[in-house]
């Protein structure tokens, strides 16, 4: 095989890639297929995703909330199973913060004569 056989190889490929690209540019710029983008923004959505767990190589737990209320469910390649549902979501400020803040208060109460 001669040079020009090499080059010609090499531009066939640069040219589907080419081509490759610009149709995936395509594909997202005009939404084909299901959006990325939320239809709600900022802080007021409803819905959110909180934890994907594998369970094995074809299911996985999936920790979805929705209105400050959690829901699990196993995701599988044929099912879907809700394993509980209505699990009140924690708050942003938990427990055990409030607990350890009240400890040092204690322990600083108790340390003044």
């Amino acid at each position: 095989m001669d040079m020009g056989n090499y080059l010609r190889f090499v531009f066939a490929l640069l040219f589907v890639l080419g081509l490759i690209g610009a149709l995936s540019i395509l594909v997202r710029r005009y939404g084909f297929g299901m959006s990325n983008q939320p239809i709600r923004k900022g802080q007021d959505r409803r819905l959110s995703l909180v934890e994907i767990l594998p369970i094995d190589t074809k299911r996985r737990a999936v920790l979805i909330r929705r209105d400050e209320v959690e829901h699990l469910i196993i995701l599988g390649p044929d099912s879907e199973t809700v394993v509980e549902s209505g699990i009140a979501s924690p708050t942003s400020s938990t427990a055990d913060d409030s607990d350890f803040a009240q400890a040092l208060e204690n322990a600083s109460a108790k340390g003044k004569p």
